[in-house]
């Protein structure tokens, strides 16, 4: 597991023991993660859960998106990179191959897609 000692590299907040576990349990995954994904990983309750995530996405060190299933997902901000999201199971999958979309007079930050994932589909072919 990648150790974090320092944020002061990316940031000026305080790295507290709360944020480094959020911190740590996100750089080592492959895929945004819900609160619900991390909480039996983190020893603090959901409040202080949010709260250390909105000072995060305050300090542009994380992107947050609101699945199908009502939760909202959380991922490190390395590369800029679209999701897909299954509408059948709710999977979430990065997308990291280049999408274009201009769009004059917009900054474009994140791209979601929704549709039916591979493996889903093939189970609706049986």
């Amino acid at each position: 597991m990648n150790k974090i000692n320092n944020l002061t590299d990316i940031t000026n907040i305080k790295l507290t023991t709360a944020r480094k576990s959020i911190l740590e349990i996100m750089i080592n995954s492959n895929k945004p993660l819900s609160y619900e994904d991390m909480k039996d990983f983190i020893s603090m309750d959901k409040a202080t859960f949010y709260r250390n995530i909105t000072i995060f996405e305050e300090e542009n060190i994380i992107n947050s998106f609101e699945s199908n299933d009502k939760k909202r997902y959380f991922e490190i901000k390395k590369n800029q990179h679209s999701h897909f999201i299954c509408s059948s199971c709710s999977r979430i999958e990065c997308i990291h191959e280049k999408l274009e979309l201009n769009l004059p007079e917009y900054k474009i930050e994140n791209i979601i897609i929704k549709g039916i994932c591979k493996t889903c589909l093939s189970k609706q072919k049986i």
